[in-house]
């Protein structure tokens, strides 16, 4: 019994570090996946004024998040379209921009994402 006692012990830290490697694989995860995403348009007046706000308050160097420009990208738009979707929002009729996905919430027109980053 004494020969397996160091086996028993290597095979429990082994198991014990595989735990902590998946756990903090799946807070990677998580957190990429709550990572905001703002949704505008190329030529969408009211992104510009989401956009004049970013710059003026310096937002994207204290908060991470993802644009994704939708008008000239067909994967980001569909993408828009399953974050809304995972909203409840009805797609039939389209969607307009901007749009903010913060992880659980939909947020849509240029005052509620700006007032999304205020409050950050």
């Amino acid at each position: 019994m004494k020969k397996y006692k160091p086996l028993i012990i290597i095979f429990i830290v082994l198991v014990a570090l595989g735990l902590i490697w998946a756990l903090g694989q799946s807070t990677k995860k998580s957190n990429s996946e709550n990572t905001p995403i703002l949704f505008y348009g190329e030529t969408c007046s009211h992104c510009k004024i989401v956009d004049q706000y970013l710059a003026d308050n310096n937002v994207r160097a204290r908060i991470k998040f993802q644009e994704l420009e939708v008008f000239n990208n067909k994967t980001n738009a569909a993408l828009l379209a399953k974050k809304a979707k995972s909203c409840g929002l009805d797609t039939t009729q389209g969607l307009g921009v901007p749009f903010l996905f913060d992880g659980q919430n939909c947020l849509s027109g240029s005052e509620e994402i700006i007032n999304f980053f205020k409050t950050k």
